[in-house]
């Protein structure tokens, strides 16, 4: 088989956990990353669900593209479908991306089903904020996940405006901004 390419736009980006070969900034184009997921167990609880990331449908979406060999794609794909298919919120499909600089390759990626009943629509970033502050579950709190993931971008060098008004009204909520100076856990 040849190689084949896997889009991150969340955490696969600073921790795959994957063998791969090459790394490449990509733009996935119809689909936005979004905090479109509730969580009931790592960010939140059934009673007070928290929201995480998926690929929602609308816009586009930079992320980074994994070129993985060949040879190890029944390996990649069991380990991939393990971490992201536990719930069945996400639907694996191989989708278009164009490399940055370079040409437009297939990636497998995982979008949001909008039939699953963890999907939470769109949400602007006030009411994403709301449903993000003070939920916590198995990981940590809801707020820490959201602030975790836009550090990460920014050290990527990628921006999301979406992400960055969710973040902006989470931290005008906290107390003296706690949180806002731990830096990134390492992947």
């Amino acid at each position: 088989m040849d190689d084949f390419w896997v889009f991150g736009y969340g955490s696969l980006m600073w921790r795959p956990g994957f063998a791969h070969v090459e790394t490449r900034k990509a733009r996935l184009f119809g689909y936005r990353r979004a905090l479109c997921v509730h969580s009931h167990v790592h960010r939140g609880t059934p009673d007070r669900p928290g929201l995480v990331l998926g690929l929602d449908r609308g816009g586009s979406c930079i992320g980074l593209a994994f070129r993985v060999p060949g040879d190890l794609s029944g390996e990649v794909i069991a380990y991939l479908r393990e971490r992201e298919l536990v719930t069945n919120v996400y639907l694996e499909r191989r989708l278009p991306v164009r490399l940055h600089g370079g040409p437009v390759v297939e990636a497998l990626a995982y979008v949001v089903d909008r039939t699953h009943p963890q999907y939470a629509g769109h949400l602007d970033p006030e009411h994403a904020a709301l449903r993000v502050s003070g939920a916590v579950g198995q990981s940590g709190r809801n707020e820490e996940y959201v602030l975790n993931t836009l550090a990460h971008l920014k050290a990527l060098g990628i921006r999301d405006h979406w992400l960055e008004a969710v973040a902006a009204r989470i931290t005008d909520s906290w107390p003296d901004g706690a949180g806002l100076s731990s830096p990134p856990p390492r992947p």
